[in-house]
């Protein structure tokens, strides 16, 4: 399981699972988008690198995302595709493909205003890496 969405009064909160921090990153972003969007329908049309830092890793979380969800509501882009190509403490770099959203081909399932600070939570558990986001809806 990639990720589980999670009750939280009037905001939308998931679950992240990977078995390091590169999955994790890629899970998430690829969670957010499928909160989105029907992500089995998209091509990878284009493609674009992101690079991301942050104070620790939460930050780098909420950072991450946040230039993930201004593809979408900045430029009207849905990711379907992202490969981590690097990474350091709480610094990352990654190829982002996407494709344009098209009104009569795109179904939009939710509409996500922000990633939030609040709960986020980043940790190392044993072998495996685990989050928890909360996004404004």
């Amino acid at each position: 399981m990639k990720y589980r969405l999670t009750d939280h009064t009037a905001d939308l909160g998931i679950e992240v699972y990977g078995s390091g921090f590169r999955e994790l990153f890629e899970n998430a972003g690829y969670a957010m988008f499928d909160i989105i969007t029907d992500t089995n329908r998209l091509n990878a049309l284009s493609e674009t690198t992101l690079n991301i830092t942050g104070e620790d890793w939460p930050d780098l979380m909420v950072n991450w995302l946040r230039e993930l969800l201004y593809l979408w509501t900045g430029k009207g882009l849905l990711v379907n595709i992202i490969d981590i190509v690097s990474f350091s403490e709480y610094a990352l770099s990654a190829n982002v493909k996407y494709e344009p959203y098209v009104p009569e081909r795109h179904l939009i399932k939710s509409e996500l205003k922000a990633v939030t600070y609040h709960q986020i939570s980043v940790e190392q558990k044993a072998a495996k890496w685990e989050a928890r986001i909360i996004f404004d809806v």
